[in-house]
Formats: C-alpha cells, sequence, structure tokens
C-alpha cells in the first residue's frame, strides 16, 4: 500500500508582476463599473467608456458601432482620435466588424490583411495598421462592436483578450439597461402628460357643461313649483321636459367625463370668426352684464382665426366671467381687443374694474392658485390655468398685462401656422 504523504501545509509562489497586474486589471474593471453605473446618455456613456479602455490599454483610437433597428447596419456612436469621415456605418455582414459581430468573436488583424480592400486603404490612411474588434454582448445578444486601433505592433495575452471581451460585455449591459432607461423616462413623461391632459378636459367639461345643465334644472324647477298653479297643461310639459333633458345632459357629462379619463381629447381645429365667437359669448353673459350694467365693446374689424371652437369659446367663458366675479362694484365696461404680430394673434380682455396688482403674474395661471382679491368669492383656480393650457395648445400663451391702466387686462396668443382640417 502506499504510504499517505504527511503535508501539514500548502505553498503557492507569488510572482510580483503577476500580482500587480492582476490588482491593475481588477482595479480598472471596478473603476468601469462604476462609471457604467452612472446615470447618462448612452451617448456619454460610449464615450467615457471608450476613452477608459484607450487609456489602460496604451491604444491611439477606437470607435464604437451600435447595431441600429433594422439589426442590418452597425452604426458608429462613439468615436476617438480618429476622423470618422467614411467610417460612420457598414452592413452588418460586411468587414472584420460584421465578422466580430456575426461569429461573436474577438478579432485582431492588420489592416492591409483586411479582405475589404477599400476598408484597408481608408484606415491605412488614416495611419492605422492593427485592429482589435470586442462584439458587445448583453442577454445574449450582439447590440455592437468596439474597434481599437493602433500604428504600432502590439501583443495581447490570454488575460488582456479576456479583460477586453468582459469590458464589452460590460458596455454592452449599460447600454441595455441605459436604453431602458431612456424607454421608461419617455413613458413616464408621456404618461404624464396625458394624465395632466386628461384632468384638463374632465374639469373643462364638468365647468362648461355640468354647471349650467344643473343651474336650468334648478330653475325650471323653481318655476314649477312657484308658477304650477298659473301654467296650463302645456306649459307644465315643457317645464317637466326641460328638466329631464337637464337631467339627461348631468348624466351624459359624467359619461364624457369617465371616457376623458381613459382616453385623451384632441382639438380640432377649424377656420372661425372671432366676431362670431364673441357674439355667442356676450349672448350667454347678457342677462349678466345687463342686470350689472357693464358695457361690451369689441375692437374692429375682427380676424378670421384657426383654433378650437370649443377651447377657444372656453377661454373667453373664464376671462369674462373672472372680470365679472373680480371687477368689484366699480366695474363699467369690459372690452375685447385684438391686435396682430406677424406670427401670431394677440388677444385681450380689459374690464375696468379693479385693478389686479401682482407680484408674481406667473402664478396666477398655475392651476389651483387663488389671489388675495379672490377670498370669498366662489372658484376653483383653475379658470385662468385652463385659459394658459388652451392657449399653448395653440401655439401661443397667456399673460397678464400690467401698463398701469386702470382695470385688468388679460391676454392670450393664438399661433397664425394652426392648419385647420380638412373640409372646415
Amino acid at each position: 500500500m502506499p504510504q499517505p504523504i504527511d503535508k501539514t501545509y500548502i505553498s503557492i509562489k507569488v510572482s510580483e508582476p503577476q500580482l500587480r497586474e492582476r490588482n491593475r486589471s481588477l482595479g480598472f474593471m471596478l473603476d468601469m463599473s462604476a462609471f457604467l453605473t452612472t446615470s447618462r446618455s448612452i451617448e456619454e456613456l460610449l464615450e467615457g467608456a471608450l476613452a477608459k479602455v484607450l487609456d489602460y490599454f496604451e491604444i491611439e483610437a477606437g470607435r464604437i458601432y451600435l447595431v441600429d433597428e433594422s439589426g442590418a447596419r452597425l452604426v458608429l456612436s462613439a468615436c476617438i482620435g480618429v476622423d470618422s469621415v467614411g467610417l460612420e456605418s457598414l452592413k452588418i455582414d460586411e468587414g472584420f466588424s460584421g465578422k466580430a459581430a456575426q461569429t461573436r468573436s474577438f478579432i485582431a488583424q492588420h489592416v492591409s490583411e483586411l479582405e475589404d480592400r477599400g476598408r484597408s486603404e481608408l484606415l491605412l490612411s488614416k495611419g492605422f495598421e492593427i485592429i482589435v474588434c470586442v462584439p458587445l454582448i448583453a442577454m445574449d445578444r450582439v447590440l455592437g462592436v468596439m474597434n481599437l486601433a493602433t500604428n504600432r505592433e502590439i501583443e495581447f495575452d490570454a488575460s488582456q483578450i479576456e479583460l477586453l471581451i468582459a469590458v464589452g460585455n460590460q458596455i454592452a449591459v449599460a447600454v441595455n439597461n441605459a436604453r431602458l432607461y431612456r424607454d421608461l423616462q419617455e413613458t413616464v413623461r408621456e404618461l404624464k402628460r396625458q394624465k395632466e391632459s386628461i384632468e384638463f378636459f374632465a374639469y373643462s367639461v364638468s365647468h362648461d357643461l355640468k354647471s349650467p345643465a344643473i343651474g336650468i334644472h334648478g330653475l325650471t324647477n323653481l318655476l314649477l313649483r312657484t308658477y304650477r298653479d298659473r301654467l296650463d297643461e302645456r306649459g307644465r310639459s315643457y317645464c317637466e321636459q326641460i328638466l329631464k333633458a337637464a337631467e339627461q345632459v348631468a348624466r351624459l357629462v359624467d359619461r364624457i367625463n369617465a371616457y376623458i379619463m381613459a382616453k385623451e381629447a384632441t382639438l380640432n381645429f377649424e377656420t372661425l370668426s372671432l366676431s362670431e365667437l364673441l357674439r355667442d359669448v356676450r349672448a350667454e353673459f347678457f342677462e349678466a352684464l345687463s342686470r350689472r350694467g357693464v358695457d361690451w365693446f369689441e375692437d374692429e374689424p375682427l380676424p378670421t382665426i384657426v383654433g378650437d371652437r370649443l377651447s377657444l369659446l372656453r377661454v373667453f367663458r373664464n376671462l369674462v366671467d373672472n372680470a365679472l366675479k373680480y371687477g368689484g362694484a366699480g366695474l363699467r365696461s369690459i372690452r375685447i381687443g385684438y391686435r396682430e404680430e406677424p406670427d401670431r394673434h394677440v388677444i385681450s380682455v380689459h374690464d375696468d374694474g379693479i385693478t389686479l396688482l401682482v407680484e408674481d403674474t406667473e402664478a396666477l395661471f398655475q392651476a389651483f392658485h387663488r389671489d388675495e382679491t379672490s377670498r370669498g368669492i366662489e372658484g376653483t383656480g383653475l379658470g385662468l390655468a385652463t385659459v394658459k393650457e388652451i392657449a399653448e395648445r395653440h401655439g401661443g400663451k397667456a399673460w397678464l398685462e400690467t401698463s398701469g391702466q386702470v382695470g385688468t387686462t388679460f391676454c392670450f396668443s393664438i399661433s397664425k401656422h394652426l392648419k385647420a382640417r380638412a373640409g372646415t
């Protein structure tokens, strides 16, 4: 029987040069990992990673190509140390870069030995003798290729090749994560925009349809209860029909709000007569204007414009309603003004009531903002926010004019470049 070997310890000889190189490689990998995990754009990520690779391996120039959405081409996405003219893209099935991508292989080659003579001459003219190509692989998918180029002979041992392949995979994973993060951010922004639009339109529909319907229902019900005995059967029947219609409108608004919550509304741009729009607004406020003895004035002539009719009616309703609410007892007139600028229509609503003095005029147009002058007056703080939203969706803006004149002037603009839908 063989005798057991008596060993009480293990001895491994330490090579200081190998240990230093191993520590250097480990430090490089940790530094690259830390860099790639920071939040950056894909362009910044690739430029920074390529710079670190070139510095570590003491190579003069490098490029990183990413596979395009079609999967048919490699597109230059980062370039350091070389003129990129002529190197902007290439087919996925051509050259040593395409070979590296298709075979998922590390390739090192003399430029003079490239099969593509045109590519060989182009790279030689840029002063390169050796090309190294590393595929960028993440989740078993080739995302691109990293090319390194030098004008001198270089040697890579097995550990350096493994390091380059590992770094290539690190870069690929970082690119994949950056794309996912970018897509997520775009989705979040789109959802936020849709949410704000839904809230805006839900408020507009409720404000502009449901409130008048409730008012009609209340007044008709009061009329019926107070004058029932004086009305004949036909009059009572008319009141009953009005009550039913108002109830139907209120229910319809609730349904419309539910629909808006599920689907974003769009603007219906058409050619509109500003005079006709204002005629409708004036008729709507006729009773309130007459009761308070407020005169209505309009600049002449008023043009035709392109816009969404319902939205612009909301703007005028909100601004005229504001003038009546906040103009005070001294309010005697409301004037609708107009001026033309090269790229936009500018419309103003001026009242000669209480002068609104506000340091931060932008805050007036923020949702749910209520100024000190609005205390004790019914409102939601959304009227001017609605005006601002509609103006911006018409390529313009809304603002408070502070010209020092008596009263208050709100303005909004509409782009002249809006296109009406066909047939309007």
